[in-house]
């Protein structure tokens, strides 16, 4: 039997942009994504403690030192700067 578990979690990160025209997904800067064991185009799970939204994206690299957390294109919907986000990768 093979079960998915999670892997890493980014814990209360806040949203700092939200860019709407864009082709979508999560933004995060490159230093947080290697000291959280996540990887560039890794599908994750993110749940907005702010509103209560929850989506599944991928991640692309972020400005590396920005402590930055952007959501893109569609995505932009479901939160606001300032929300406070968890983003789950499962393995």
């Amino acid at each position: 039997m093979l079960r998915c578990m999670l892997k890493a979690k980014i814990h209360v990160a806040k949203v700092t942009d939200c860019i709407l025209r864009y082709e979508g997904s999560i933004s995060i800067d490159e230093d947080i994504l290697e000291a959280a064991g996540m990887l560039p185009y890794e599908q994750v799970h993110v749940s907005n403690l702010d509103n209560g939204e929850r989506f599944t994206t991928y991640i692309i690299p972020g400005e590396r030192g920005s402590r930055s957390f952007m959501l893109n294109g569609p995505t932009a919907r479901k939160a606001i700067p300032g929300d406070r986000i968890i983003i789950f990768s499962y393995s």
